[in-house]
């Protein structure tokens, strides 16, 4: 299954939406506790938007596409799939990115606490990247 997956993922990276690439320069080089994210990953048969593999943290951007019946029941069921794997999911709209991005890093910052307490809240105090 991964195999007919990766030609997928390789062109959601290379045709990220506004809000993936918005996401993305918040999260990546480690720039939330030291975390890595990757994005486009392929994850127990889904390709999900981001992921920290060690936190088992998955971050989806849900645009206009995620809003019909049809698509809220397969995001569900795919989240449900994921969870059952261990991963946590965060879902943010692309309003919330565009509009509230430090908040919306700030709660991926707070979920690493929870599912990874070696991040002390004290090494965050100046918002969601640790300082340099």
């Amino acid at each position: 299954m991964p195999k007919r997956l990766t030609p997928i993922a390789r062109r959601l990276r290379n045709n990220a939406t506004d809000a993936e690439r918005r996401l993305w320069n918040g999260v990546r080089r480690e720039q939330i506790g030291g975390f890595k994210f990757r994005r486009q990953v392929i994850l127990n048969g889904f390709v999900v938007d981001f992921a920290c593999l060690e936190a088992r943290l998955i971050l989806e951007v849900d645009g206009a596409t995620h809003s019909t019946d049809g698509e809220i029941a397969r995001d569900a069921a795919r989240a449900a799939a994921l969870s059952a794997q261990d991963h946590s999911i965060l879902r943010f709209t692309n309003d919330d990115v565009f509009h509230n991005i430090d908040g919306v890093l700030e709660t991926v910052r707070l979920k690493l606490i929870e599912l990874r307490p070696r991040l002390q809240v004290e090494s965050f105090e100046g918002g969601a990247a640790p300082p340099p």
